[in-house]
């Protein structure tokens, strides 16, 4: 499958979280519903790694690469924390737009630290992003 692809089934399954934990964070403490959440999330990829194994997989992970993927893992479960405690007080409508506001954030970051090119398109994109994200937040 292509990157688009891969990245409209994880728009869908981010959408369905959204739902989902809302549903499930009500009446309960957001910080261990995350918790329970991000077991989940462990439980599942390991044995998906386990099953898809390559020979090897382990053997390609340089100092570099597992400083960068905890540092991931941490602004991972910061994110997941504070998107499960707006879950808890707000509407998950208004949520999960401002939350997608990363999006926008992307795009500068991604030509800040890693010289990708700023263009018009992306841009306008990132700016109709936050637009939409306002008029939504302020319905």
């Amino acid at each position: 499958m292509s990157w688009f692809t891969w990245s409209l089934l994880s728009a869908l399954f981010a959408a369905a979280t959204a739902i989902l934990a809302k549903l499930g964070v009500s009446g309960v403490d957001a910080n261990v519903a995350t918790a329970v959440r991000t077991s989940v999330v462990v439980v599942f990829t390991w044995l998906l790694a386990y099953i898809t194994r390559q020979p090897g997989s382990f053997q390609a992970f340089s100092n570099r690469t597992w400083v960068f993927l905890i540092l991931s893992g941490l602004a991972t479960g910061l994110s997941w924390l504070c998107y499960f405690h707006a879950l808890q007080s707000g509407p998950a409508s208004k949520v999960a737009p401002i939350d997608k506001l990363s999006v926008a954030l992307v795009i500068v970051f991604s030509a800040l630290f890693l010289g990708e090119r700023l263009t018009w398109g992306k841009g306008l994109g990132g700016l109709l992003i936050v637009a939409g994200a306002v008029v939504i937040a302020l319905d």
